[in-house]
């Protein structure tokens, strides 16, 4: 007896809009059609996933002089919150790295499958369906499901027009969303999420925006949650005389005295950028003071219960201090060597990109405003963004497209220079020849 062909009515109205989202998602099919000169020359060069493959042999070669499995990891280990040795690991790493002004103990923590996983369950505790989270644009795309597809909560993209988004300033765009939003629904919002170090822009935000955005916080008894994945990934820029780059500092970092109850602030983290390892799928949730949200995530823990062999694996790096400051010191330079390579093979193509990125491994270009210049046939006010991206695809070169992450304008992409030069070097002779088309 065959089964039933499935049917839009036999599922809920959150799996069919996951299901039209999956269909439209290219990122699967260009992952599994890879460019490689010498065994798939008509592949794609993927330049739009964030991943760092720069120090992927050092990594390997570590694991692998490492790799001794004990049988424990053949059992459900510690529970689904994190096993006591990779909470442990991970505190001491933070304390390390990230300079908490208390310092990050092991309770503090909630190990889940990954940074997405946290940041959903973190939209889970903290809203109700139908409540909102701020996320400013533009924003990491995926923020959007993370936040929104399960949990059922309202993301509210924050525009700032002319204002840059890592300035005093910014915060009343904040302010204002959040008014204009509690005014038309009657709902509550209960979160203010960031990116920080910023994906797609690759900036950090100083202290005293996030200082003011904190109290901001306080004042709608809102959650900050700070998903600081790239927290380490900071490096030199060489190339660009403005906006001055600001350091990095963690919100585990700043003194909340007078500024923010504490069980408000959460920050996030994963070994994913930092340390180029998105197959380990391992992140955390830090929570210093909230132990009713840790205690309510333990019972969805299941849902994100991260493997032993991963937990294993990342407790031993983290452990290791010499090793790890190494890798850091190591992957700084190279980033940075990279973001100046990609820079000046944009300038010397006439592309113009957002300056002042220290952190992360993207560059947010106007491919846009390049391809109006090379075609003065089309309008001035004509958004091109949807020509250029099937220009781009059928290219065979794959970027994230400004449209997926809020860009504020039209034209804009995030390109991810973390990859070896030649395949740069590929990459934007290929942007080249699909906007010249």
């Amino acid at each position: 007896m065959s089964l039933p062909e499935t049917t839009h009515s036999t599922i809920s109205q959150r799996a069919q809009s996951a299901l039209v989202a999956g269909s439209k998602n290219l990122m699967w099919d260009v992952m599994n059609d890879l460019w490689c000169e010498k065994t798939n020359p008509n592949g794609y060069v993927n330049v739009g996933v964030a991943e760092n493959v720069l120090m992927h042999d050092h990594l390997l070669s570590f694991i692998n002089r490492q790799l001794d499995l004990p049988a424990k990891l053949l059992t459900y280990n510690d529970g689904p919150t994190g096993s006591g040795r990779v909470k442990r690991a991970v505190s001491a790493f933070v304390n390390r790295h990230f300079r908490p002004f208390h310092p990050v103990e092991p309770s503090h923590l909630f190990i889940t499958n990954g940074v997405s996983s946290a940041i959903e369950h973190v939209s889970w505790a903290i809203t109700e369906p139908g409540e909102a989270i701020l996320l400013g644009r533009p924003y990491y795309g995926t923020f959007i499901p993370d936040i929104s597809l399960r949990p059922g909560a309202t993301v509210i993209p924050v525009s700032f027009d002319d204002c840059d988004p890592f300035s005093l300033e910014a915060v009343q765009k904040y302010e204002q969303a959040l008014l204009s939003f509690q005014e038309t629904t009657g709902r509550k919002v209960k979160g203010l999420a960031l990116c920080h170090p910023h994906n797609p822009l690759g900036r950090c935000y100083p202290r005293d925006v996030l200082l003011k955005l904190m109290e901001l916080c306080q004042k709608y008894q809102m959650h900050f949650i700070s998903d600081e994945i790239y927290a380490l990934s900071v490096w030199k820029n060489t190339v660009d005389e403005s906006p001055k780059p600001v350091d990095f500092e963690s919100a585990l970092s700043l003194d909340l005295t007078g500024i923010i109850d504490p069980q408000l602030v959460h920050v996030l983290w994963g070994v994913s950028k930092d340390f180029g390892a998105n197959g380990l799928r391992l992140g955390v949730i830090i929570s210093q003071a909230n132990r009713d949200i840790l205690a309510a995530l333990r019972n969805v823990g299941l849902y994100s219960y991260v493997s032993g062999v991963s937990e294993y694996l990342v407790a031993l790096l983290l452990e290791d201090v010499n090793f790890t400051d190494e890798y850091i010191r190591l992957n700084r330079e190279k980033l940075s060597e990279n973001y100046s390579f990609v820079v000046q093979q944009l300038k010397s193509n006439g592309i113009e990109y957002s300056t002042g990125a220290n952190a992360a491994f993207f560059i947010w270009m106007n491919l846009g405003k390049k391809y109006h210049e090379l075609h003065p046939e089309v309008k001035d006010d004509e958004d091109v963004s949807e020509t250029v991206m099937d220009l781009l695809l059928q290219k065979k070169v794959f970027l994230a497209s400004g449209s997926l992450f809020g860009s504020e304008r039209g034209g804009w992409y995030r390109i991810v220079f973390s990859q070896p030069q030649e395949y740069l070097s590929e990459a934007v002779r290929r942007i080249m020849a699909a906007l010249e088309a």
